[in-house]
This record gives structure tokens, sequence and C-alpha cells, in this order.
């Protein structure tokens, strides 16, 4: 049964290549071995899915024919890729080739490619929600955040040992922080260098581990970090904050903290990205009289909104420069969106017969 590579990846046939790129680096990161929770099997499936779906010409093959013939690998299986090849008595053990990202790596850091490879786990990265009220967007805010996540130790400052007692040699890699292992593959006989798993790169072992967070480097806590938001932020947009999310292991990098920006339903105003959309209710005399009037903007400020002669009262009025700050502009403060109200005739309930008789002289003029 073929593989169906949109789905390990989890987009649609007609995902774009960025789509394809941003699914495999999430379900890449997601699974990859290294990582706590890591997954080899789904990491393999996942990679195998993009060298496919991220070559167009491979993807073009595996769209029209359901499988990938390209240089002797089949992708899905059926068919014959060796044309008139006799595979009778030729066996490929697809074990021996292993993750070939790693072998070459490998290969390449025997030349000084890559340099010595830590393989202590990198912190996660960490979302939070900010609510925002649609003034405190108009005007920009700054919000203090509290996020529990993992953090640097106290007591070890996130080294995992205690420093007083020192560190020793690695019995296992002799202080080098590798080592290597020669490998039989398809291609030949490969020697490749691995992360020491003793001393996870180090070349160092502690004398004696944190009791505290046993060794990790980080314990359970709590971070505040003050963001500032601009003004014109919109609902659903997202600031990276970098090395603010989980410690990493025994002084890794940290994650980054991502606060995705939620600004609430307003009573008088709805918004559609920098524009502004209200109601206004006018008497009718004023609307014929072409009288200005006055309404309180989203900061407060009084708004003169003028109705322009022969305005059709089917159509929302604009008022220019009166809706939110455009998010990132420079200049926000003067480049602003627009407001667009929609006028509500008031008619009376009842009409005395002097106010009767106007409007009847009035509708001769009509």
């Amino acid at each position: 049964m073929p593989k169906d590579y949109y789905k390990i990846l989890g987009v649609t046939k007609t995902a774009s290549e960025e789509e394809i790129k941003k699914a495999y680096r999430r379900l890449a990161h997601q699974h990859h071995p290294d990582k706590s929770g890591g997954n080899e099997a789904k990491f393999k499936e996942v990679n195998e899915a993009y060298q496919v779906l991220g070559n167009k010409e491979k993807r073009t093959q595996y769209d029209r024919f359901g499988q990938v013939f390209d240089g002797g690998s089949s992708a899905g299986g059926g068919g014959n890729p060796f044309g008139g090849f006799n595979p009778q008595g030729f066996h490929v053990n697809m074990e021996d080739f292993g993750d070939l990202g790693e072998m070459f790596e490998g290969i390449f850091e025997q030349f000084g490619g890559f340099g010595r490879r830590e393989t202590y786990r990198r912190g996660s990265d960490v979302e939070v929600v900010a609510e925002l009220t649609l003034e405190e967007a108009f005007r920009g805010v700054t919000r203090a955040v509290r996020v529990i996540t993992a953090v640097p130790c106290a007591r070890c400052k996130g080294a995992g040992y205690d420093k007083a007692k020192g560190v020793a040699k690695c019995d296992t890699c002799k202080g080098k922080g590798e080592v290597r292992e020669a490998r039989r593959t398809f291609f030949g006989n490969f020697t490749q260098v691995r992360a020491c798993p003793s001393c996870k790169g180090r070349g160092e072992i502690p004398n004696e581990e944190c009791k505290l967070c046993g060794g990790s480097g980080r314990t359970t806590g709590t971070r505040e970090v003050t963001i500032n938001i601009a003004a014109g932020v919109e609902d659903g947009q997202i600031i990276k904050v970098s090395g603010m999310g989980e410690a990493g292991e025994q002084g890794a990098m940290p994650g980054d903290l991502y606060v995705m920006v939620r600004v609430k339903p307003h009573v008088k105003f709805e918004r559609k990205r920098a524009d502004l959309f209200g109601s206004h209710e006018i008497k009718l005399t004023d609307l014929a009289l072409g009288k200005s009037f006055e309404i309180a903007g989203v900061d407060g400020a009084r708004i003169t909104v003028e109705v322009p002669a022969g305005y059709d009262i089917h159509a929302p009025l604009k008022v220019a420069g009166k809706g939110m700050p455009r998010f990132g502009s420079a200049s926000w403060r003067t480049d602003h969106g627009d407001l667009y109200l929609t006028l509500k005739v008031k008619t009376p309930k009842k009409l005395s017969a002097k106010a009767k008789k106007l409007l009847e002289e009035l509708e001769g003029e009509l």
C-alpha cells in the first residue's frame, strides 16, 4: 500500500512549498530522536515524506504515479525503477543507511566542519495568551506575563553539578567529547562521529551532580516577562521574546516565548485590520441640514464628524484617519486607518401639526 506523504506531513495536496517546509520542520522537531519523547520511526517517516514532497520533480512523479522513480528508489511501491537492470541477488539493507544526515555530518566533522557537538536538549518554546481591550490595542500597552516552566536551577546556576567539586575527564571518549564507530552502508564503509553518550559531548564528567535538579540544570519555576505591545496590534498576532521559554538542559540554549495577542470584542466598534466600524443616531433635521456632530473615539477623544452635502444614507460615512494605528508603522501617530459610521435616522414618534405642515412644505422641494 503506497504511503500517503501528504497525510504524514498533515498538509493538503495543494499545499505550497513553504507550507510543506513548515510542516516538515515542525514534525521533525517534534519527533526528533534526540528530544525527550521523540519517535525515531516517526521521524524517519516524516523525513522520507519531505524528501519527496520537498522536491519539485519527485513531487510531480508522486502526484502522477503514486511513487517516485529516482536513482533506483521507489516511494510507494510498484513498478521496477531499475529499468533493464536485473536486481536478482542484489540486496540493500535499508537499516544500514540509518540517518544519512547524521552519517554525512559525522564525515564532515572529521574535517573540522562542525566541531564538537553537545547533545544537551534545548529548552522548549512556550506559548501564552495576552488579552487586551480595544482601547489597549489602540494606544499600546506594557504587559507582565507570568509563565510556569523549567528555569535554571538556583543552586547550580544551570550547570547541573557542583562547580566547587569540579569535573573529571570522560573515560569513554578520553576527553574528546565524541566517539567514532565504523558503519557499513550501501555506499561503503564509513567512520561515523557521534557525541559521546556518557558526557553528552563535553568531554568531562561532573564529580558530583546537583542534588536539587538531579543533574539537569533546571527546575520548575516561574518566569515573569515584561513585554511591550505596540499600538495597533491585531487579534491573533504573535510576539516572540527570544530566550524566555523553557530553560535548556545543563546550560543549553533556552526556548523562546511566544505571546499570542487576543483583542476582546468592543461594545461600540467593530474592527477590520486598521479600520473601525460603528453607528450613530442622527435626527432627520440634522441630516437634512447637514449639521456636524461629535462622537467619542476609541481613546475617548472627541471626533467632529461633518455630513457632506448630498450624503447617501445607505452608504457608511467615512471619517478619514480616525481608525486604529497601523501596527508596525514607524509613524503610527499619524498613520491610522479610517472610521466608518452607519447613520441611523431618528424619527419622531408623534408629529405636531406644525411639524407635519413643515414636512409637507419640505416634501415639495425634495
